[in-house]
């Protein structure tokens, strides 16, 4: 079906590239702390995931408050991200350049759909609450 995936010549067996996916669609998410601790001037929310893990995989809702990250800065933040990895990538290897921007994309999409069905859940938000979510 697809290309073996090779890395410097080295074939990447198919559960490697499975758990890689995984882990980059997973990782990128390490922006939200960046973005976070830029806003805020705060490291609380990477203490906080140290001291609660499970909370930075089931819940980060609990990490951050309103407006710590923001759609836009998040979304900006994981463009930016797969602009850079994605091109850096296909130096070493095409095929894993396309995985990882394949699972890269569907992430930033089901942030996309998550982020619009959570706007229309959240109707009873004043203007300023929508702004401070937005950046």
């Amino acid at each position: 079906m697809l290309s073996p995936i090779t890395v410097f010549g080295y074939t990447v067996p198919p559960l490697v590239a499975v758990a890689y996916g995984t882990a980059a669609g997973v990782l990128i998410d390490v922006d939200h702390l960046l973005i976070a601790r830029f806003k805020t001037g705060s490291w609380d929310a990477v203490r906080f995931c140290l001291s609660n893990p499970a909370a930075a995989v089931a819940d980060q809702r609990r990490i951050f408050e309103p407006g710590d990250v923001g759609v836009l800065s998040r979304l900006l933040s994981h463009l930016l991200i797969i602009g850079v990895v994605v091109p850096v990538l296909a130096l070493s290897s095409v095929p894993l350049a396309m995985l990882t921007g394949v699972v890269l994309y569907v992430h930033l999409l089901s942030d996309v759909v998550w982020d619009i069905w959570q706007l229309d859940r959240d109707t009873d938000l004043s203007t300023d609450e929508l702004v401070r979510e937005f950046r």
